[in-house]
């Protein structure tokens, strides 16, 4: 396959792609020969990113808790493009406060966004995909997904689900042809990442002494998608793909 190229064909479903990971996705997924359907709700920002990729891209509003917002925005990615083949569940919220003063809105917001979304994507995508015979849906989980943080329960919550919710579907929808993996990042310097509750992230102590001793770009995990979306990943299906620059290999006591 000729470089740049290796989502030829492809129609591509990438939600919270007004920003950070989302975009750096769907950029890179159009630079790859697909044609991509970015889904926010910050909608400057969304027509932004699809006007800059070009003939390549569109932008729909798509609010992912809702199951009526996830069939319209099937219905217009499929009417521009066609029917998707890729569906790259990208958007995610956090709420920072511990659990003795999180309020169960809040709570139930975070898991309505990131955990209801996630299995309403997957949901809305299947009759689709089965009828192309086959596709890919990488879901975005987190380091989050696989560790307690503190302050952070209802994101952890909604990641670890996300990860049972991967590794279902990759047994349900194989015999569809349809790939299920997920990538577990760590943190990545975008705007939820180095927001105003974390202070300058990038250059704390938690990034210095990891085995990749900084915090991670967008583009990183984008590659990581683009390689589980592409058919270099035809065997891979319940995976984790952990983008994390070390961070969960170990402790560092003791380095040099």
């Amino acid at each position: 396959m000729k470089s740049g190229a290796r989502l030829e064909g492809k129609v591509a479903l990438v939600t919270g792609a007004a920003g950070g990971q989302g975009e750096a996705e769907a950029r890179l997924f159009a630079s790859e020969g697909a044609k991509v359907v970015l889904g926010d709700v910050l909608d400057d920002n969304g027509r932004r990113v699809a006007a800059a990729i070009g003939d390549a891209a569109c932008y729909c509003h798509h609010d992912v808790a809702s199951e009526e917002s996830w069939t319209r925005f099937v219905a217009a990615a499929s009417e521009r493009f066609g029917a998707p083949d890729v569906l790259v569940n990208n958007a995610g919220i956090l709420r920072i406060a511990p659990i003795a003063s999180m309020s169960l809105e809040e709570y139930r917001r975070v898991i309505d966004v990131n955990q209801i979304g996630c299995f309403l994507g997957m949901r809305a995508v299947i009759p689709a995909m089965a009828g192309k015979g086959g596709g890919v849906i990488v879901n975005i989980s987190s380091t989050g997904g696989l560790q307690g943080i503190a302050g952070l329960s209802a994101y952890v919550s909604s990641k670890f689900a996300i990860r049972g919710l991967t590794r279902t579907a990759a047994i349900e929808l194989g015999p569809l042809g349809i790939r299920v993996n997920a990538i577990c990042p760590g943190g990545i310097d975008t705007a939820m990442g180095r927001g105003d509750d974390f202070g300058d992230v990038g250059t704390s102590a938690v990034f210095a002494g990891m085995p990749i001793p900084r915090i991670g770009r967008p583009d990183e995990v984008a590659r990581a998608a683009l390689f589980l979306a592409s058919d270099e990943a035809s065997y891979c299906t319940g995976a984790e793909l952990l983008v994390d620059g070390g961070m969960l290999a170990g402790p560092s006591w003791g380095r040099t």
